[in-house]
Order: C-alpha cells, then structure tokens, then sequence
C-alpha cells in the first residue's frame, strides 16, 4: 500500500461522519468496485498500532464472514500529516432500511408487502445470530444501521462501531448507547449489565417499524421513552421481570395495563404478534434469542434455501475478490 490512500482509492463523498471518524464513498482504482471508507485516528503506542484497534479489526472481519454483516474488505494502515490513520475498507451499499421503507411512502397507509416484512426480518435475525454467537453485541440496531443491496433483496447489519465483544460476567458499560426509539428497558433504567437481549429488544421495535411503517416508540427522552413502552406493554413489575425496582433509574411509574398488540400492529398475524412479543418481554433473561427467532413458525411459509444460496454466492463472490 502506497503513502497515501488516495493512490489506491478515489474519493467521490462523504457519507458520513461517525463516532470514530469520516466516512466516505469510494471507487477502488484497481477494480473500479466501489466501498465504503471509515476513516480511524489512531492514538499510537509506543509498540505501533493500539492493541484495541487491532482486536476491533480482527472481531471485524470475523464477523464480517456472514452475506448478512456488511463485509470489510480491507484494513489500511496509512499515515497522514505524520499521523497514523487506519482506514477500513468495507463494502458499499447506498441504502439504508428506512431509506428503502420511505420509498413505498411513509405511514400505515403505505405498508410493505407482508412477504417482505417476513424476508428483511429473517435475514436480520440471521446477522443477529452470527454476531451474537461470537460473542458481540450490536448495541445500536436501527434502520439507519441496516443497508439493503436492492439488487439481491438482502438486508446487512452495519456500523459495527459500538458492537463490543462482551466477556461473562457482563462487564459495566456505559449506557450512552442506541437511539432512543429503539433502547431496551434495562438500558433505559440504567442497568449497567446487559448482553445479547438488548439488540432483540431493538430487533422486535424494527419489525414492529417494518410492519407499520412508522416507529414504535417514539420518545424524545429517556423518561417519555420508558413512557411510551409501559402505555404499551403495560408497567412492569418484580412479578414479570424481577430486579427491576431495583435498577438505578426506577421510579413509581404510573401503573398501565398491557394493551392488546394485534390491535395496534393489525399487519401482522398471529404468529408475527407471537414472534414480536417475545422479542418485546421485559425481562432480558426471558427474551427470545436471535437462533431461537429463526425457528419461529411466523417464517415457517419462508423458502429457506434460499438464504443458503445468498451465502453460498456470497462466499464465491469473495473467495474471488479475495483470490
């Protein structure tokens, strides 16, 4: 790799601006493919690249072998102005999943096809899957972080930036995570042990977002976004999720009674209502995991070979890139 990245690649926009950095869109020069650019200052150590960017990568690319995970390509490690800059390579999609919902219009009025809800959300349970069995969480599932190659009809769980590998015990983490709308309870409470539940709880609000074309809960706060999940499920109590009165951020919530889902979600049946509140219970140790979701009679009508040959084309696609 030459000095600069601008040997290797053409840069056409920036699309982003993350937490960790720039991001732009890409057009390689050998291959003319286009990618994603993530841009990364790297605080050096003495020893050269920091030991985290090095274990953020190699979890990256590890999780990156699924068709269901926006692939990184490469890692390139440049220097810029004296600094060190690693810059990730990735795969480029050009539409996120509420850009692809905003194209058949916005609200209930405008529903997707019930196949299509049943397809995005199988497949996002399969990159779910995949993440959480190495042992990393998302944290920050959202339809702005799921892109869709509208060419194959395949959804692909993206922005991997604040999925960290968690060791058991559960360590503490902050909980500055996830937009509002799609926070889980526990984190919204201020519990500071969680896993792998909270990315189903934002899953279930996805596929709730997917099937009514508008969000679940919308809050525009921490409190009024814990409000609007307890008008719906109902207040939740030691009986249905114990420890709960106990989690820094609980207060005497006015008592609600849970409403009936397939009332408000009428685009769904009864086993999409089934699928959705087992993705929405309270208590994380109870929610439904991701490889258990997969089995849920809502896909049974499902072809599912046909997420065997997504793979097996992706795999092919790679092994060539890669060749």
């Amino acid at each position: 790799m030459g000095h600069s990245i601008n040997e290797a690649y053409e840069k056409l926009e920036k699309i982003g601006q993350g937490t960790y950095g720039k991001v732009y869109k890409a057009r390689e020069r050998t291959t003319g493919r286009l990618v994603a650019l993530k841009k990364t200052r790297l605080e050096m150590e003495e020893e050269g690249v920091p030991s985290t960017a090095l274990r953020e990568v190699s979890l990256l690319q590890m999780l990156s072998e699924s068709a269901f995970v926006v692939r990184l390509l490469k890692v390139e490690h440049v220097e810029e102005d004296g600094k060190a800059m690693l810059y990730l390579v990735f795969e480029y999609l050009d539409q996120d999943l509420k850009g692809f919902m905003d194209l058949t219009g916005r609200g209930p009025a405008n529903p997707l096809k019930k196949e299509v809800v049943q397809d995005f959300m199988y497949q996002l349970c399969l990159g779910c899957a995949h993440i959480h069995r190495h042992g990393v969480m998302h944290r920050d599932l959202k339809p702005q972080n799921l892109l869709v190659d509208k060419a194959k009809n395949v959804i692909k769980v993206a922005d991997l930036g604040l999925g960290r590998a968690f060791s058991v015990p559960v360590k503490s983490y902050t909980h500055e995570i996830v937009t509002l709308w799609y926070r889980a309870p526990e984190v919204l409470l201020g519990g500071s042990h969680y896993s792998t539940p909270v990315d189903i709880w934002s899953v279930g609000c996805i596929f709730a977002e997917l099937a009514r074309k508008q969000p679940l809960f919308p809050g525009d706060s921490e409190l009024q976004q814990l409000l609007h999940i307890f008008k719906l499920l109902g207040t939740p109590s030691e009986d249905v999720w114990p420890g709960v009165t106990r989690l820094r951020d609980w207060h005497e919530f006015p008592q609600w009674k849970p409403q009936d889902l397939s009332k408000v979600i009428p685009q769904l049946d009864a086993h999409g209502i089934d699928l959705l509140q087992k993705m929405l219970v309270y208590d994380p140790a109870k929610r439904i995991h991701a490889t258990e979701a997969l089995e849920h009679p809502y896909f049974d009508s499902l072809d599912k070979s046909r997420y065997a040959k997504i793979e097996a084309a992706f795999e092919k696609e790679n092994r060539k890139v890669n060749a």
